[in-house]
C-alpha cells in the first residue's frame, strides 16, 4: 500500500500526513507474522542489491531497505486497481533482520496485508536473500485523501482484494516512542535535507529517516538488528532538520528534529544491534 500507480493527484492542495490521526485507539500489539498467508493476496518481488545501496563494508544499508520495501509495496498497489483519489502515507515501520544483505546479493520480497482498520492498514514484507538473508518488516500506512490530505475510509474494493490475507486482525497507528532528553537536544547537530530527498508528494521521502539511523548508528555487515522507525510529522522541505542521538549500549535512540521548533519530533527511531546473525528483539 503506497501512493496510486500514477502518482498523487494534480493540484494537491495539503501535504499528506498534515492531519493523520490521534493516538487514541487500543493498541492490540499484533506479532509479525513470520510467514506469507496461506489465503489472500500476496504480491511477489525481486531486487539485487546494487553499488548504490551498500557502504564500504558492502552491507545493504537501511535507506536502501526501506527503499526496496517501498518498490515492492509500490508494485502491489499498482496491480491492485484501488480507487485513484486514494494515496498511502507511512506512519511507522518495524524492520527486523537476522542477517543484512550485501553487494551483489539477490532478493526475494514477499508482500502482504496483515491487519486492517477503518483508515489505515498493516502491510508485512518478508525477505530472503541468495546469500542468505532474512528480513520482516511491518509498516502502517494511513490511506488519505489525494486532494485534500485528510485520512480517508477504506472501501468495499480494499478489503475484497486485502481483507482475506487480514485475516480480520486489527491495525494500529498507534506511536509509542517519545521524544528526547535534554542532553541529546544539547548534542543535536544539524542533518540538511538535499533536493533530491523530496518525493512526488512534496515532502521528504520515508527512506530519508533511515538514513538518519545509518548516519548515528554503527552496524556491522554480519549483525543482527531491529529497527523501528515511526513518522511524526511530514518534514517539507523547507525545514532544518537536526539530527539528536543516546546510546544505552546496544540500543540506540534517534531523532530528527525541526531545528526552529526543537520541541517538535519529525522522526523517532529505536534499533537495537547485536553481533552475529542470530534475531534479536528490542525490549
Amino acid at each position: 500500500m503506497t501512493t496510486p500507480p500514477h502518482g498523487p493527484a494534480d493540484g494537491l492542495s495539503t501535504p499528506p500526513g498534515k492531519e493523520l490521526l490521534s493516538a487514541d485507539e487500543p493498541d492490540t500489539g499484533n506479532e509479525p507474522l513470520g510467514e506469507p498467508p496461506a489465503v489472500g493476496r500476496v504480491v511477489e518481488g525481486r531486487r539485487k542489491v546494487r553499488m548504490a545501496d551498500v557502504g564500504a563494508d558492502r552491507r545493504a544499508r537501511l535507506d536502501a531497505l526501506a527503499r526496496y520495501l517501498h518498490d515492492v509495496a509500490e508494485d502491489d498497489a499498482a496491480g491492485a486497481t484501488l480507487p485513484l483519489h486514494i494515496g498511502w502515507v507511512l506512519r511507522r515501520t518495524r524492520m527486523e533482520i537476522g542477517q543484512f544483505p550485501v553487494l551483489g546479493e539477490d532478493l526475494v520480497l514477499r508482500t502482504y496485508c496483515s491487519a486492517t482498520a477503518s483508515r489505515w492498514a498493516e502491510r508485512t514484507t518478508i525477505a530472503h536473500g541468495s546469500e542468505g538473508a532474512g528480513l520482516t518488516a511491518v509498516s502502517i500506512w494511513v490511506a488519505v485523501d489525494t486532494t485534500t490530505g485528510a485520512p480517508a475510509r477504506l472501501g468495499e474494493r480494499f478489503f475484497a482484494v486485502y481483507g482475506p490475507s487480514a485475516g480480520g486482525r486489527h491495525a494500529s497507528a498507534r506511536l509509542g516512542l517519545g521524544g528526547p532528553g535534554w542532553r541529546a537536544r544539547q548534542r543535536a547537530r544539524p542533518w540538511p535535507l538535499r533536493r533530491s530527498d523530496v518525493d512526488a508528494w512534496g515532502h521528504v521521502n520515508n527512506a530519508v529517516a533511515w538514513a538518519a539511523v545509518e548516519d548515528a548508528v554503527d552496524i556491522g555487515p554480519s549483525d543482527a538488528a531491529v529497527a523501528l522507525v515511526e513518522h511524526h510529522a511530514p518534514i517539507d522541505p523547507g525545514t532544518d532538520p537536526v539530527l539528536a542521538a543516546e546510546r544505552d549500549g546496544d540500543e540506540w535512540s534517534v531523532w530528527l528534529l525541526d531545528e526552529g521548533e526543537t520541541e517538535r519530533v519529525l522522526v523517532a527511531s529505536s534499533i537495537g544491534v547485536r553481533p552475529g546473525r542470530a534475531s534479536v528483539a528490542l525490549g
